[in-house]
């Protein structure tokens, strides 16, 4: 059901690769709801999956540009603002990726260029394209800006590796950059903690299957989809959270406040 929450908004989503992605869902959702925007990814991302049907399926055009590079940021934010004529409203930064994980590192033997790499990736580029946003004075008043992270970032998962320290680090960035971004330009900077989500990022950790089982049964209104994701994100995006900014926000089910669960109990008291 769409209730043009996002008619005449403008952004940008980063991330979306194929139907089971978090940003592929969203960019579904926006198109939905009324808003325009621009798909971004790296080029060896979009040529792994399948954006091009997206941006057909949502009447949307493709910028590729790498999220590390700032000279590409630079030239997506201009772009984005010349293809959708005006300032923009919205930016979805959905990009993750820990090579540690990849080629198997434990986090007690991590390759350190490895690390750094990811880190850039996961994190620090969430700086970057708000800087270039911020610097180019490219979001309207009031605009949204949200990031995807996940419960690691604030307790210890042991096959999440280094994408933890990543996605503290996405959230300090959040809360830091939303400070002056508010002051100064009156934008929102929210980070959005997700369920475990079977995406093809999420099922490269060690034992995912086994982990979003329990977390299935922990939570008390069972794990949170990639579609309620893109759901709660329109909400964020839209006006009727104006004053919502600097939140790490957590949309799991409940798992997050959930010391244990009955389904748990029994499972070990059987």
């Amino acid at each position: 059901m769409s209730y043009n929450l996002l008619k005449g908004k403008r952004g940008i989503i980063f991330g979306a690769l194929d139907e089971n992605s978090i940003a592929w869902k969203t960019a579904e959702r926006v198109h939905e709801e009324g808003g325009t925007f621009v798909l971004t990814n790296a080029p060896i991302a979009m040529r792994m999956g399948k954006i091009n049907e997206l941006a057909e399926k949502t009447n949307s055009q493709i910028i590729p540009a790498d999220a590390t590079n700032e000279e590409d940021l630079q030239n997506l934010v201009a772009q984005a603002m010349e293809i959708l004529g005006g300032k923009l409203d919205f930016v979805l930064h959905s990009i993750g990726m820990s090579v540690n994980v990849r080629k198997g590192r434990a986090y007690t033997d991590e390759k350190y260029d490895f690390t750094a790499k990811g880190w850039d990736v996961s994190a620090l580029s969430f700086h970057k394209v708000m800087q270039s946003l911020f610097k180019a004075d490219a979001m309207n008043e009031w605009g949204s800006i949200v990031a995807l992270t996940y419960m690691a970032a604030q307790r210890t998962f042991p096959d999440y590796n280094d994408m933890a320290d990543n996605k503290a680090y996405l959230e300090s960035v959040a809360r830091s950059f939303g400070y002056f971004f508010g002051k100064e330009k009156k934008v929102r900077v929210n980070t959005i903690s997700q369920s475990p989500t079977p995406t093809t990022a999420g099922q490269g950790v060690k034992g995912f299957d086994g982990f979003i089982n329990y977390a299935e049964k922990m939570s008390p209104l069972g794990n949170a989809t990639a579609a309620d994701c893109a759901d709660y994100t329109v909400s964020l995006f839209s006006d009727l959270t104006r004053k919502v900014t600097m939140q790490n926000l957590f949309h799991d089910g409940g798992f997050s406040n959930t010391g244990v669960s009955q389904e748990v109990i029994d499972e070990f008291s059987e």
